[in-house]
């Protein structure tokens, strides 16, 4: 556990060499990076953890809206804490956001970023439409639950809930996914609207190692119009990875063998 301003981050330290920081998105468990993190150990220091207001990483205080910059800070504080100097980050989804806010407001902290899919909805042309979206979610959530809050995002987004915790899943799954139905909440009530707004800053990225990338499986959909809308304010290529929106948890050694690849460039 690592105390922070606020709240007491859960994180887990695997491998050793370079250090890798995961970012993971809204909602998400440290455990969903842990199959692609412990083939990456082999050659790395992979830091994940579960980001504040999770299960796992409370706060000190009652839950109010969430920041971005907050969570940059938080994982700032990961880094400081592991002793090291310029680290590569893997960031997904909202997780990306925070991975270009780190990289935009401390540079010397990252050696190379990779965002993978970051929901910067308000580049999109439909900015508006994602706006109101994501509002009409919140209220949702506030309404009649997370369940029914995560099917309208679902629908709208392509990216799904987490299943039911199947008793004929491993326990280590099911212990992952009952953690998640709180975190996602959470996510949806505090940290959707504040984060689906956030613009990248594109003075100071336009000269940072930052890798946009986005997965091959949701080519044509949302995430990769938000991916390839970033890599267009930054001046870059986006790059393919393997599977979908968690395509590192489906397919961890290929994602892994892909990553690597990128870390590498």
């Amino acid at each position: 556990m690592l105390d922070v301003p606020g709240a007491r981050l859960y994180y887990e330290v695997r491998g050793s060499g370079p250090v890798l920081l995961v970012i993971l998105g809204g909602g998400a468990d440290a455990a969903m990076a842990a199959p692609m993190a412990e083939i990456l150990a082999g050659r790395h220091t992979v830091i994940t953890y579960d980001r504040r207001g999770a299960v796992r990483s409370p706060l000190a205080g009652p839950p109010t809206e969430q920041r971005i910059e907050e969570h940059a800070d938080d994982a700032l504080r990961l880094l400081e804490a592991a002793g090291a100097g310029p680290a590569d980050v893997f960031a997904t989804h909202s997780g990306a956001l925070i991975g270009l806010d780190l990289l935009a407001r401390r540079p010397s902290s990252v050696r190379r970023l990779v965002a993978h899919e970051p929901p910067a909805f308000d580049l999109l042309p439909d900015a508006a439409h994602w706006r109101r979206m994501t509002r009409e979610a919140v209220e949702v959530c506030e309404r009649e639950g997370v369940g029914p809050a995560m099917r309208k995002l679902g629908e709208e987004t392509g990216v799904t809930a987490p299943p039911e915790p199947d008793p004929g899943l491993p326990q280590w799954v099911r212990d992952m996914l009952g953690r998640m139905t709180v975190n996602m909440e959470t996510s949806c009530r505090y940290e959707l609207r504040p984060f689906s707004a956030y613009v990248p800053d594109a003075e100071a990225l336009r000269a940072a190692p930052v890798v946009p990338a986005y997965g091959a499986e949701t080519k044509g959909r949302l995430m990769h119009r938000a991916t390839l809308a970033v890599a267009g304010l930054l001046g870059r290529e986006a790059v393919e990875l393997p599977g979908d929106y968690v395509g590192y948890l489906r397919s961890p050694a290929e994602f892994a063998e892909a990553l690597r690849a990128q870390l590498a460039a």
